[in-house]
């Protein structure tokens, strides 16, 4: 499937090669072109050559969180109107604000619920489109 082939394409940044799998097979059957990193690192080599339409952040990656990562990346030229959508096990009170506050601009529990998954993608997708 070609970029202009699909709704959209997302970045998606995990380490855990169970949950990107899962996110893969969602996501390619919902017919999203798909970019993959491992780390906070991949991902900024991602970025260097590839513009997507969203980011999916996982917040608990080694070496750079998440959080760090997506404020690095909304200072990036060009990257700023690109949403990030956190997907995390993170779900202690404050951990919502905290993962706003660091540039996120939506917040899906993990474990996932594919179709609040899906629902937020297209909606923030939709935003993105309308500006």
């Amino acid at each position: 499937m070609t970029p202009s082939d699909n709704k959209g394409t997302i970045l998606y940044v995990e380490d855990n090669p169970d949950n990107r799998m899962l996110v893969r097979r969602i996501l390619l059957s919902e017919e999203y072109g798909l970019l993959e990193a491992n780390n906070a690192f991949e991902a900024l080599e991602v970025l260097k050559t590839n513009k997507p339409d969203l980011i999916l952040m996982d917040i608990n990656m080694p070496d750079m969180d998440g959080y760090t990562l997506t404020a690095r990346i909304k200072t990036m030229p060009g990257f700023e109107r690109i949403p990030i959508l956190a997907l995390t096990a993170n779900v202690m009170r404050g951990d919502r604000e905290k993962t706003l506050e660091a540039g996120c601009d939506g917040y899906i529990q993990k474990p996932l619920d594919i179709d609040q998954l899906i629902k937020e993608i297209e909606r923030f997708l939709a935003r993105r489109k309308n500006v």
